[in-house]
């Protein structure tokens, strides 16, 4: 037996040296990820028990070719959903015992450098919507590096992972509609992922009923970029906003606005909603008396608004967490083939879009 000072931090290099093999032999005895014979087996684990040895994953991953961290690419970190996504994606990672490097592109220059850079310290990597360039994307994708997109449109060889936005957006739509409400205004930049899919949906219903869709008013997706926006698009200045054609289907309730204010804004996300909001209040407008809102995601905030917002539940920490499962799935080996997942998103009915006319009478 060795001694108790040669067991006090043991490698798995030194591993390796006691039983005479690669460092690579080691890490297949200890998991049994691949051929070795009875007899080398033996001499490690007799290595292993002299030297008091406890595998590290760390370790193990070296003698692997692997760094054992995944690398996640956000384009911001503060906000309630960017922390849900977030902890879902660690929880997971964390079981499967890798770390996770972060990577916020959120006023950093030279991003498309930094992410190539991150590629090179990681197993895999997650990349959230569109913050990296298409073709650093397809350079990743040709790297045979393992990768997950998250709420961003599916990209050949590569898994994506995102939540339903055009059907709950067409439900929400027409939903605003059954209240009678013909003006419309949007707030929220489109952003080639989720946004934008939820416009289409918007869109759509609008067209459908005759009225022209309006431009998305751009906005930060954050309570300070909406209310900015709803001072701009409810202090009358929006003279986009979407109007029933003379073949409007929508008109029905009558519901009144002032010159150029829209009757119902749909917000690209709750932060959004919120800041719509506050500005409403400013103006001493009544939500939902003067003004509909509506937001998306149904962050906590939002249940607890007054008046309580009206909004689309997606699966936040769930999203998260799926990812880091498909990723770890693609690193490991366990599936070679992408995959495309979406999760379910739940129209959710509150006080600031209004009582339908129904439950008027």
């Amino acid at each position: 037996m060795a001694n108790s000072d040669e067991g006090q931090g043991a490698t798995i290099y030194e591993v390796a040296q006691r039983a005479g093999v690669s460092i690579a032999t080691v890490s297949r005895a200890l998991r049994n990820t691949g051929p070795v014979s009875a007899g080398t087996r033996e001499k490690v684990l007799r290595a292993v028990e002299e030297l008091s040895f406890t595998p590290s994953r760390l370790g193990v991953s070296l003698a692997q070719g692997r760094h054992a961290a995944n690398g996640i690419v956000f384009p911001d970190l503060s906000g309630p959903y960017f922390a849900e996504v977030l902890l879902g994606y660690e929880e997971v990672a964390s079981e499967l015992g890798r770390s996770v490097l972060i990577l916020s592109t959120r006023g950093r220059a030279a991003v498309q450098d930094l992410v190539r850079d991150l590629v090179g310290r990681v197993d895999g990597m997650v990349i959230f919507g569109r913050t990296v360039e298409d073709a650093v994307v397809d350079e990743i994708v040709r790297s045979r590096t393992p990768l997950v997109l998250l709420a961003r449109a599916p990209v050949e060889r590569a898994d994506a992972v995102c939540s339903e936005n055009t059907a709950s957006a067409e439900a929400l739509t027409a939903h605003l509609l059954g209240h009678g409400y013909s003006t419309f205004a949007m707030a929220g930049d489109d952003d080639g992922g989720d946004v934008t899919q939820r416009w289409t949906g918007v869109r759509r219903v609008l067209s459908d009923h005759g009225i022209r869709p309006p431009e998305p008013l751009p906005c930060e997706f954050t309570v300070e970029g909406g209310y900015e926006a709803g001072r701009t698009l409810l202090a009358g200045k929006a003279g986009k906003a979407g109007k029933a054609g003379r073949a409007g289907k929508a008109g029905g309730a009558g519901r009144a606005g002032g010159a150029g204010r829209p009757q119902a804004v749909i917000c690209a996300d709750d932060q959004v909603a919120l800041g719509v909001i506050l500005a409403a209040e400013e103006l001493g407008l009544d939500v939902p008396g003067d003004v509909a809102v509506t937001g998306w995601d149904d962050i906590m905030a939002a249940r607890h608004a007054r008046p309580a917002l009206t909004t689309v539940r997606q699966p936040m920490r769930l999203l998260g967490a799926s990812a880091a499962r498909a990723l770890d799935e693609l690193i490991r080996g366990t599936r070679t083939v992408p995959k495309s997942e979406i999760l379910p998103t739940q129209l959710i009915v509150r006080s600031s879009c209004g009582p339908h006319p129904l439950e008027e009478k």
